[in-house]
């Protein structure tokens, strides 16, 4: 009897992750156009301006910087408003889940505060009449020293079961503080590429759904923050050591050589952690910790990180707990800390119905051919059908 209990909740288990509906495939050209341009504009750009005026004309060193700086970061600036209309505008659908209308999302508080940094760093080095000229060569290692050093302290802080001091993006005040890659993720994929608030539930289902997805985003989180601190740190040493002419450049163009290798070692990495957290999925396999909860150390399947973070719990004292007893993948759809349930837009995590092949726009919700059209998975409606907006939780309004 117990068998065939067993074999009856074995089979309704789902087979795979919760899908993503976001596919980078379907947005190769507009990403290309806007790496080309951002990469002109903030690399091409500061260099071309140096080398030509500061050698090739008689204009003044302050002259010289103060036009260098004026140029900087066109497309940082216009994306920096692009993102704030969309997260202020009436009936946005690219904010924060059961956020206020007023509330930025983490990725912009950032923006905002680095942005400010610079401004700083850039106003000081180019007023005096004699411009400081390795300070304005610090612009990109300063982001990377900054981004670094928030995404490492935040996971060092979950680490520590930390719980979310206010609302980091989706993730409410008092939750557990959420892996600082899963934050930027779902910020700059939700409002920068389009894939709005449906992204961002369903992002949130697998974030809970998955230990071995949290367990990835965590050791990619410190690939990408530690490496930033490490390099930044070099890159300013040779700043500062090196003449003017070659550290200016070399500040300005190590970081995206940098950022470069990086991206070229992180695709194959997480295509294969990717496909290995489907194969734990279909095998029933280190599936561990409470269904559906945030748990840090909840037992997953091994990544191809794991040493990293299988070292933690020997070397930090506060991570030494005993791990929580494995358990199974949820059997049905995850209520997200109090979110409507899953739309009729996001399908099943089954093979059939996967979409992370299919395009989704910041408006709209994709639709399955013959299915009936669906409502936003973040409004309701009323008895005639009228939307009537986005239903809010009080416990989470903040």
């Amino acid at each position: 009897m117990t068998s065939h209990i067993e074999e009856g909740i074995s089979s309704r288990l789902p087979s795979e992750p919760p899908p993503l509906p976001y596919s980078l495939r379907t947005r190769k050209k507009a990403i290309a156009i806007f790496w080309t341009i951002f990469i002109i504009d903030t690399l091409g750009q500061p260099l071309i301006l140096y080398w030509t005026l500061w050698y090739l004309t008689n204009l003044s060193h302050n002259l010289v910087f103060s036009v260098v700086t004026a140029a900087i970061g066109g497309v940082s600036v216009f994306e920096y408003f692009y993102r704030l209309y969309n997260l202020l505008r009436k009936g946005s659908r690219a904010r924060p889940l059961n956020a206020r209308s007023s509330w930025l999302d983490f990725f912009h508080i950032n923006f905002t505060l680095v942005w400010l940094i610079l401004a700083v760093e850039l106003i000081v080095g180019s007023v005096p009449h004699e411009p400081y000229v390795r300070l304005i060569a610090m612009v990109l290692p300063t982001v990377m020293f900054y981004f670094g050093f928030v995404h490492l302290t935040l996971d060092v802080l979950r680490m520590m079961g930390f719980k979310a001091p206010f609302r980091i993006s989706s993730t409410p005040k008092g939750a557990p503080m959420p892996t600082a890659l899963y934050a930027l993720i779902e910020d700059v994929v939700a409002v920068d590429g389009g894939g709005g608030q449906i992204y961002r539930y369903a992002l949130r289902t697998r974030y809970l759904s998955s230990p071995y997805f949290r367990r990835m985003l965590f050791e990619m989180n410190c690939f990408w923050s530690g490496g930033s601190i490490i390099f930044a740190a070099v890159i300013t040493a040779l700043v500062f050591t090196l003449p003017e002419p070659v550290a200016f450049t070399l500040g300005w163009s190590l970081p995206f050589a940098w950022a470069g290798i990086w991206t070229l070692i992180t695709i194959p990495w997480v295509q294969s952690d990717l496909r290995r957290e489907k194969e734990a999925w279909a095998q029933n396999v280190g599936q561990g910790g409470e269904p559906c909860v945030d748990q840090v150390r909840a037992p997953a399947a091994r990544t191809r990180f794991t040493s990293v973070q299988e070292a933690i719990p020997s070397i930090l004292p506060w991570s030494r707990n005993k791990e929580i007893p494995p358990s199974v993948p949820p059997a049905g759809p995850c209520d997200i800390e109090g979110l409507p349930p899953k739309p009729a837009s996001l399908p099943d995590s089954t093979p059939a119905a996967t979409l992370e092949n299919q395009p989704l726009g910041p408006e709209s919700p994709s639709q399955i051919e013959g299915d009936e059209p669906t409502q936003h998975p973040m409004t309701s409606t009323d008895e005639r059908g009228t939307d009537v907006g986005h239903p809010t939780l009080p416990s989470e309004k903040n």
